[in-house]
């Protein structure tokens, strides 16, 4: 399969008012694609259209809780009416839920697997006609380092992020005789939102919650520019699969070597990375 296009192409990205998926949404518009954005928050993502319309990009929003399934399908069949062909669509939106599968209720387990998944799902189907409508499209879906490794506290998100992992690696072997690209991401510790947002399950205590997010929030040390530049050269060279950082990739070696036993080791290189001072990594390597 050739590389990947960029240019001229439409490419659909969900998530896309802050972290991976504003980055990249700028990445896109830098390599001369048009953009149709997604996401909830109304205010953010008119922020981040706005920034990139004034480079000359032409860019579409679309507001909508990606939980609501009739209110997902709706969107998708604008999109689809109004771009039957697409070059490239990025299922990035995502929400996490803190805490133990015995700490929250059924309906917020669901709400997690709705937005991670059921929708991911549901906008690729439905988008999937205008893909393969335009020759060399490319589909890429964001799972997570819980979708390698799935660490206590994290049943609904690791359920969610595996369930994209598996859908995804399966949507490869279907899609490729139709010459459309298929690629999972796996980002590590990407200093995003999606730990500040996290919804508190039922059962779960406050402080002791609050402690251990702050503790996780220090492993965040991967800028989403630097993401969104590894994502978009994984894209560019057909990756199948990209693992973003030392984070996915280190966790993803111990869940090969050790399949039952890497959480102990995991367990323990976490408690001893989040006692130590934040680093950053800011700059993002030259564009593909």
């Amino acid at each position: 399969m050739r590389r990947f296009d960029f240019t001229g192409g439409t490419a659909v990205v969900t998530g896309a008012a802050g972290g991976i998926g504003a980055a990249l949404a700028d990445g896109l518009a830098r390599r001369g694609s048009a953009l149709v954005l997604v996401d909830r928050d109304a205010e953010r993502l008119d922020a981040v259209a706005g920034e990139i319309r004034a480079t000359g990009t032409p860019v579409e929003t679309h507001v909508v809780d990606l939980a609501d399934a009739t209110a997902t399908a709706a969107v998708a069949e604008r999109i689809r009416d109004r771009h039957p062909r697409i070059r490239l669509l990025v299922n990035n939106a995502g929400v996490a839920l803190g805490g133990r599968f015995d700490e929250v209720t059924l309906d917020e387990f669901s709400w997690v697997v709705d937005v991670n998944f059921r929708a991911v799902v549901q906008l690729t189907h439905m988008l999937l006609p205008a893909l393969k409508a335009e020759p060399g499209a490319h589909l890429v879906t964001i799972s997570s380092l819980f979708g390698l490794i799935a660490p206590p506290g994290q049943a609904a998100y690791s359920a969610s992020k595996f369930a994209v992992r598996g859908f995804t690696e399966a949507l490869r072997h279907e899609l490729v005789a139709d010459g459309i690209g298929v690629t999972c991401v796996h980002p590590g510790g990407i200093r995003t939102r999606i730990v500040r947002d996290a919804r508190l399950g039922s059962g779960v205590d406050r402080a002791e919650f609050e402690a251990g997010r702050q503790r996780f929030e220090r492993l965040l040390t991967i800028a989403p520019a630097t993401a969104a530049e590894v994502i978009l050269r994984g894209v560019a060279r057909r990756r199948g699969r990209v693992l973003v950082g030392w984070s996915a990739k280190l966790p993803d070696l111990l869940a090969r070597i050790a399949p039952a036993g890497h959480g102990r080791l995991l367990a323990a290189a976490g408690s001893r990375a989040a006692d130590r001072p934040p680093t950053t990594v800011e700059r993002p390597r030259t564009s593909a």
